[in-house]
Protein backbone atom coordinates (compact mmCIF):
# COMPACT_ATOMS: atom_id res chain seq x y z
CA UNK A 1 0.00 0.00 0.00
CA UNK A 2 1.23 3.80 -0.48
CA UNK A 3 -0.43 6.88 1.19
CA UNK A 4 -0.23 10.59 0.77
CA UNK A 5 1.44 12.92 2.99
CA UNK A 6 1.43 16.18 3.71
CA UNK A 7 5.08 16.92 4.64
CA UNK A 8 4.54 20.57 5.83
CA UNK A 9 2.54 22.75 7.97
CA UNK A 10 -0.47 24.38 5.43
CA UNK A 11 -2.71 27.31 6.24
CA UNK A 12 -5.95 26.34 5.12
CA UNK A 13 -8.93 28.13 6.08
CA UNK A 14 -7.31 29.43 9.04
CA UNK A 15 -6.58 25.57 10.07
CA UNK A 16 -3.37 24.22 9.69
CA UNK A 17 -2.72 21.27 8.21
CA UNK A 18 -0.07 19.34 9.88
CA UNK A 19 0.16 15.79 8.22
CA UNK A 20 -2.38 13.65 5.82
CA UNK A 21 -1.57 10.18 6.52
CA UNK A 22 -4.00 9.45 3.61
CA UNK A 23 -4.48 7.06 1.73
CA UNK A 24 -5.10 3.26 1.06
CA UNK A 25 -7.87 1.72 -0.68
CA UNK A 26 -7.36 0.51 -4.49
CA UNK A 27 -4.11 -0.51 -5.46
CA UNK A 28 -4.69 -1.36 -8.72
CA UNK A 29 -2.59 -2.65 -11.83
CA UNK A 30 -3.08 -5.83 -10.63
CA UNK A 31 -2.67 -9.40 -11.99
CA UNK A 32 -4.65 -12.58 -10.87
CA UNK A 33 -2.35 -13.47 -7.13
CA UNK A 34 -0.11 -10.07 -7.38
CA UNK A 35 -1.31 -6.86 -7.03
CA UNK A 36 0.16 -3.53 -5.12
CA UNK A 37 0.84 -0.03 -5.72
CA UNK A 38 0.46 2.61 -7.93
CA UNK A 39 -2.60 2.94 -6.41
CA UNK A 40 -3.46 4.40 -3.04
CA UNK A 41 -5.46 1.53 -2.03
CA UNK A 42 -4.59 -1.70 -1.38
CA UNK A 43 -5.38 -5.40 -1.86
CA UNK A 44 -5.52 -8.66 -0.06
CA UNK A 45 -2.67 -10.68 -1.73
CA UNK A 46 0.24 -11.32 -0.15
CA UNK A 47 3.49 -11.49 -1.15
CA UNK A 48 4.39 -14.92 -2.14
CA UNK A 49 6.04 -16.97 0.92
CA UNK A 50 9.75 -16.38 0.83
CA UNK A 51 9.51 -13.91 -2.15
CA UNK A 52 10.45 -9.99 -1.64
CA UNK A 53 8.55 -7.06 -3.02
CA UNK A 54 10.76 -3.84 -3.34
CA UNK A 55 9.30 -0.25 -4.57
CA UNK A 56 11.52 2.15 -5.25
CA UNK A 57 8.77 4.77 -5.53
CA UNK A 58 8.49 9.23 -5.98
CA UNK A 59 4.54 10.59 -4.80
CA UNK A 60 3.64 14.11 -4.29
CA UNK A 61 -0.02 16.02 -4.11
CA UNK A 62 -0.36 20.08 -4.98
CA UNK A 63 -2.92 21.82 -3.11
CA UNK A 64 -3.22 25.71 -3.05
CA UNK A 65 -1.30 25.18 0.09
CA UNK A 66 2.43 24.41 -1.35
CA UNK A 67 3.42 20.83 -2.87
CA UNK A 68 4.48 17.72 -0.45
CA UNK A 69 5.95 14.57 -1.31
CA UNK A 70 8.42 11.78 -0.74
CA UNK A 71 10.89 9.51 -1.92
CA UNK A 72 11.73 6.04 -0.68
CA UNK A 73 11.64 2.24 -0.35
CA UNK A 74 9.02 0.32 0.27
CA UNK A 75 9.99 -3.79 1.56
CA UNK A 76 7.85 -6.37 1.48
CA UNK A 77 8.44 -10.24 2.13
CA UNK A 78 6.28 -13.05 2.48
CA UNK A 79 7.22 -14.48 5.77
CA UNK A 80 4.61 -17.37 5.73
CA UNK A 81 1.71 -18.50 3.55
CA UNK A 82 -0.58 -15.47 3.62
CA UNK A 83 1.51 -13.41 5.37
CA UNK A 84 3.45 -10.28 4.50
CA UNK A 85 5.71 -8.00 6.32
CA UNK A 86 6.28 -4.59 5.06
CA UNK A 87 8.42 -1.51 5.88
CA UNK A 88 8.36 2.23 4.52
CA UNK A 89 11.14 4.44 4.90
CA UNK A 90 10.42 7.64 3.37
CA UNK A 91 12.20 10.59 2.82
CA UNK A 92 9.63 13.51 2.27
CA UNK A 93 9.49 17.46 1.15
CA UNK A 94 6.92 20.43 1.52
CA UNK A 95 7.58 23.25 -0.31
CA UNK A 96 4.81 26.10 0.70
CA UNK A 97 3.74 28.49 -1.83
CA UNK A 98 5.79 31.18 -0.79
CA UNK A 99 7.55 29.60 1.60
CA UNK A 100 10.66 27.40 1.87
CA UNK A 101 11.29 23.93 1.43
CA UNK A 102 11.75 21.52 4.22
CA UNK A 103 13.05 17.86 3.77
CA UNK A 104 13.95 15.54 5.92
CA UNK A 105 13.21 11.47 7.42
CA UNK A 106 9.32 11.31 7.33
CA UNK A 107 6.89 8.44 8.93
CA UNK A 108 8.39 4.88 8.60
CA UNK A 109 5.93 2.66 8.68
CA UNK A 110 5.61 -0.72 9.89
CA UNK A 111 3.06 -3.37 8.61
CA UNK A 112 1.43 -6.86 8.55
CA UNK A 113 -0.85 -8.40 5.92
CA UNK A 114 -2.57 -11.49 6.62
CA UNK A 115 -5.20 -13.24 4.08
CA UNK A 116 -7.29 -15.10 5.85
CA UNK A 117 -10.45 -15.87 3.18
CA UNK A 118 -9.53 -17.29 -0.27
CA UNK A 119 -11.24 -16.95 -3.54
CA UNK A 120 -11.22 -20.50 -4.43
CA UNK A 121 -13.15 -21.31 -1.38
CA UNK A 122 -14.95 -18.11 -0.60
CA UNK A 123 -15.47 -16.27 -3.48
CA UNK A 124 -13.35 -13.55 -2.28
CA UNK A 125 -9.58 -12.73 -1.37
CA UNK A 126 -10.20 -11.08 2.20
CA UNK A 127 -7.26 -9.85 4.19
CA UNK A 128 -6.38 -7.62 7.12
CA UNK A 129 -3.56 -5.11 6.78
CA UNK A 130 -2.41 -3.13 10.18
CA UNK A 131 -0.06 -0.77 9.42
CA UNK A 132 1.84 1.45 12.51
CA UNK A 133 3.51 5.03 11.14
CA UNK A 134 5.94 5.62 13.38
CA UNK A 135 7.13 9.64 14.70
CA UNK A 136 8.23 11.49 12.02
CA UNK A 137 12.00 11.47 12.12
CA UNK A 138 12.01 15.08 11.33
CA UNK A 139 10.25 18.27 12.57
CA UNK A 140 10.32 19.76 9.62
CA UNK A 141 8.18 16.93 7.91
CA UNK A 142 5.56 13.88 8.63
CA UNK A 143 3.59 14.10 11.59
CA UNK A 144 5.35 14.19 14.58
CA UNK A 145 2.93 11.71 16.78
CA UNK A 146 2.13 7.86 16.18
CA UNK A 147 -0.58 6.47 14.21
CA UNK A 148 -2.29 3.00 13.67
CA UNK A 149 -4.13 2.01 10.72
CA UNK A 150 -6.76 -0.66 10.84
CA UNK A 151 -8.00 -1.94 7.41
CA UNK A 152 -9.60 -4.40 5.54
CA UNK A 153 -9.03 -5.23 1.89
CA UNK A 154 -11.21 -7.56 -0.62
CA UNK A 155 -10.22 -8.91 -4.04
CA UNK A 156 -12.36 -10.13 -7.26
CA UNK A 157 -10.34 -11.40 -10.29
CA UNK A 158 -11.82 -12.89 -13.77
CA UNK A 159 -10.53 -15.15 -16.20
CA UNK A 160 -11.16 -12.89 -18.73
CA UNK A 161 -8.59 -9.77 -17.49
CA UNK A 162 -10.39 -8.15 -15.36
CA UNK A 163 -9.66 -7.52 -11.15
CA UNK A 164 -11.56 -5.46 -8.41
CA UNK A 165 -10.52 -4.75 -5.08
CA UNK A 166 -10.57 -2.10 -2.10
CA UNK A 167 -11.71 -1.92 1.10
CA UNK A 168 -11.44 0.62 3.69
CA UNK A 169 -9.93 1.60 7.15
CA UNK A 170 -9.18 3.83 10.27
CA UNK A 171 -6.46 5.78 11.42
CA UNK A 172 -6.11 6.08 15.07
CA UNK A 173 -3.83 9.35 16.14
CA UNK A 174 -2.19 9.72 19.01
CA UNK A 175 -1.17 13.71 19.93
CA UNK A 176 -2.80 16.28 18.58
CA UNK A 177 -4.54 14.92 15.45
CA UNK A 178 -8.19 13.40 15.21
CA UNK A 179 -8.94 9.69 14.38
CA UNK A 180 -10.01 9.61 10.49
CA UNK A 181 -11.47 7.09 7.99
CA UNK A 182 -10.81 6.27 4.34
CA UNK A 183 -12.37 4.04 1.75
CA UNK A 184 -12.11 2.80 -1.93
CA UNK A 185 -12.58 0.81 -4.79
CA UNK A 186 -10.21 -0.31 -8.01
CA UNK A 187 -11.26 -1.47 -11.33
CA UNK A 188 -8.01 -2.89 -13.29
CA UNK A 189 -7.26 -4.91 -16.49
CA UNK A 190 -4.59 -6.44 -18.24
CA UNK A 191 -4.95 -4.95 -21.74
CA UNK A 192 -1.73 -7.01 -22.89
CA UNK A 193 0.23 -9.91 -21.34
CA UNK A 194 2.56 -7.29 -19.97
CA UNK A 195 0.55 -4.44 -19.75
CA UNK A 196 -2.11 -3.76 -17.03
CA UNK A 197 -4.50 -0.04 -16.55
CA UNK A 198 -7.20 0.58 -14.12
CA UNK A 199 -8.86 3.25 -12.44
CA UNK A 200 -9.57 4.23 -8.47
CA UNK A 201 -12.06 6.30 -6.59
CA UNK A 202 -10.71 7.26 -3.11
CA UNK A 203 -12.34 8.83 0.01
CA UNK A 204 -11.18 10.43 2.77
CA UNK A 205 -12.77 11.85 6.07
CA UNK A 206 -11.23 15.18 7.71
CA UNK A 207 -7.86 14.44 9.65
CA UNK A 208 -7.61 17.79 11.10
CA UNK A 209 -10.06 20.21 12.93
CA UNK A 210 -10.72 22.50 9.84
CA UNK A 211 -9.42 20.58 7.41
CA UNK A 212 -12.37 19.48 4.67
CA UNK A 213 -12.55 15.85 3.53
CA UNK A 214 -11.12 14.46 0.09
CA UNK A 215 -12.43 12.52 -2.69
CA UNK A 216 -10.45 11.52 -5.32
CA UNK A 217 -10.11 9.65 -8.77
CA UNK A 218 -7.09 8.38 -10.31
CA UNK A 219 -5.73 6.19 -13.41
CA UNK A 220 -2.74 4.05 -12.89
CA UNK A 221 -0.60 1.79 -15.20
CA UNK A 222 1.55 -1.35 -14.46
CA UNK A 223 3.87 -2.49 -17.34
CA UNK A 224 6.10 -5.75 -16.93
CA UNK A 225 9.67 -5.16 -18.14
CA UNK A 226 10.48 -9.18 -17.01
CA UNK A 227 9.64 -11.30 -13.81
CA UNK A 228 12.03 -9.33 -11.59
CA UNK A 229 11.25 -5.78 -13.10
CA UNK A 230 8.37 -3.47 -13.38
CA UNK A 231 7.05 0.07 -14.01
CA UNK A 232 4.09 1.97 -12.04
CA UNK A 233 2.53 5.03 -12.87
CA UNK A 234 -0.28 7.17 -11.13
CA UNK A 235 -2.03 10.14 -11.52
CA UNK A 236 -5.14 11.69 -9.80
CA UNK A 237 -7.19 14.63 -9.36
CA UNK A 238 -9.61 15.56 -6.23
CA UNK A 239 -13.43 16.28 -7.22
CA UNK A 240 -14.35 17.17 -3.41
CA UNK A 241 -12.75 19.83 -1.74
CA UNK A 242 -10.12 20.16 -4.59
CA UNK A 243 -7.96 23.20 -4.36
CA UNK A 244 -7.83 22.27 -0.26
CA UNK A 245 -6.80 18.70 -0.73
CA UNK A 246 -6.15 17.34 -4.52
CA UNK A 247 -5.54 19.81 -7.68
CA UNK A 248 -3.80 16.99 -8.35
CA UNK A 249 -1.08 14.11 -7.27
CA UNK A 250 1.14 11.54 -8.70
CA UNK A 251 3.34 8.25 -7.92
CA UNK A 252 6.34 6.36 -9.76
CA UNK A 253 7.71 3.25 -8.80
CA UNK A 254 10.37 0.50 -10.42
CA UNK A 255 9.06 -2.73 -8.60
CA UNK A 256 11.60 -5.55 -8.09
CA UNK A 257 10.29 -8.96 -7.55
CA UNK A 258 12.63 -12.08 -6.75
Amino acid sequence: MRHKVTAYPIELGGAVRTSQIAGLMLMALVQPASAGPPYVSDDPEPTDYKHFEIYSFSSGTATQGGISGASGIDFNYGAAPDLQLTATVPAAFGQPTGGNTSVGLSNVELAAKYRFLHQDTFGLDVSIFPRVFLPSGSSAVGNNFASLLLPVWVEKDWSNGWSAFGGGGCVISSGNSQNFCMTGGVLTYQLLPKLQVGTELFHQTADTAGNPATTSVGLGVRYDLNDTYHLLGYVSRGIENTNETDQYSWYAAVLFTF
